[in-house]
């Protein structure tokens, strides 16, 4: 872990508290990778991370119009756990959410049917948690979103993000 031993800081923290959210259980690594790499200076590289809800469950299944397709809706949820798991590694691997700099970029695929074109909508739930939680200007970042026809585990989304931290 990449903790400092300097005073914590509980800014984030609270605004957690404050928007009621709990956060799921910092993932592992579900194959041969390690869970986020701190390059040289103050980037840290998070690998994909699943939508898992705080009680486990892993949301599955392609979004799209198709018969076999889940809703909008269910990608958005989706994407949100994602956010929400890549938020509970910044924490368990900082010590502190006070230490992010900034969010500086967030790439989503969505396990989605071929008709499917609204993955941007879907990544929403990810950015749009990001937001909520970090706030303006650290959690305004860039992002990609693109489609995909499988995705490991038939998870329905899996974000990576790249985040700037404080020393």
């Amino acid at each position: 872990a990449l903790r400092c031993l300097s005073r914590r800081n509980v800014h984030i923290e609270r605004r957690l508290e404050e928007l009621n959210i709990s956060l799921p259980t910092a993932p592992t690594p579900k194959a041969n990778y390690n869970i986020v790499c701190h390059a040289s200076g103050n980037m840290l590289y998070l690998s994909g991370h699943l939508p898992v809800k705080v009680d486990g469950t892993l949301l599955t299944g392609r979004i799209g119009p198709d018969s076999d397709g889940e809703k909008v809706e269910h990608g958005y949820e989706a994407a949100r756990w994602c956010g929400l798991n890549i938020i509970s590694t910044l924490k368990e691997q900082l010590g502190d959410l006070d230490r992010v700099e900034k969010v500086v970029k967030v790439f989503g695929i969505v396990n989605s049917t071929t008709d499917f074109k609204h993955q941007h909508l879907v990544m929403d739930g990810c950015s749009d948690v990001i937001m909520e939680v970090f706030g303006n200007p650290v959690g305004y970042h860039a992002r990609s979103a693109i489609g995909t026809n499988t995705l490991p585990l038939d998870m329905s989304v899996e974000v990576e993000a790249i985040v700037q931290i404080k020393p």
